[in-house]
């Protein structure tokens, strides 16, 4: 019977040991931004010079996804300014090759949910709500849980559906 008792303590404590780790490592990964092929100051082109998001993000109200700037929308710019800087310097590197940047996703959901940049922006839904004061990041990072609870209780708060197809397909 001892021996029971103490497997089942140690499998509870393995458990939660387990739960811990899940939710540190969670966490870790929305906070701590990515490494991007070119480092991107979202402070300086969002903020010091006031770049809209729908500059660099041309898709976010009409898809699914809102896009990441191609190098020849980064070009349209770069190509005269800033051209001492290293990151510049390596946008340059790739509009030669012909290679596009591959930036690395920030924000990452599960496959089963299904969410649509569109239908928020076009709601009028400030991008600041989801992805906090991207103005004043050097780095981009997730700052939102992007849980279904946070999101279920923005729902709530708007009034609009909550109905499990609404986001889960």
């Amino acid at each position: 019977m001892k021996l029971l008792v103490r497997l089942a303590l140690l499998g509870y404590f393995g458990m939660v040991l387990l739960a811990v780790a899940a939710l540190g490592y969670y966490q870790a990964r929305y906070r701590q931004p990515p490494t991007q092929p070119i480092a991107f100051p979202h402070d300086i082109h969002a903020g010091r010079l006031g770049l809209d998001c729908t500059f660099c993000h041309v898709f976010v109200d009409r898809s699914p996804q809102a896009g990441v700037p191609t190098v020849e929308k980064c070009m349209s710019c770069h190509q005269s300014i800033a051209l001492e800087n290293p990151e510049v310097q390596k946008l340059h590197r790739h509009q030669e090759r012909g290679e596009p940047i591959l930036w690395n996703r920030v924000h990452v959901l599960p496959n089963h949910v299904y969410f649509t940049h569109k239908r928020h922006i076009r709601a009028g839904i400030d991008c600041s709500v989801c992805h906090g004061g991207v103005s004043q990041m050097t780095l981009m990072r997730q700052v939102r849980s992007l849980e279904m609870g946070w999101c279920v209780t923005c729902h709530r708060a708007k009034g609009v559906s909550i109905d499990c197809a609404t986001c889960h397909r």
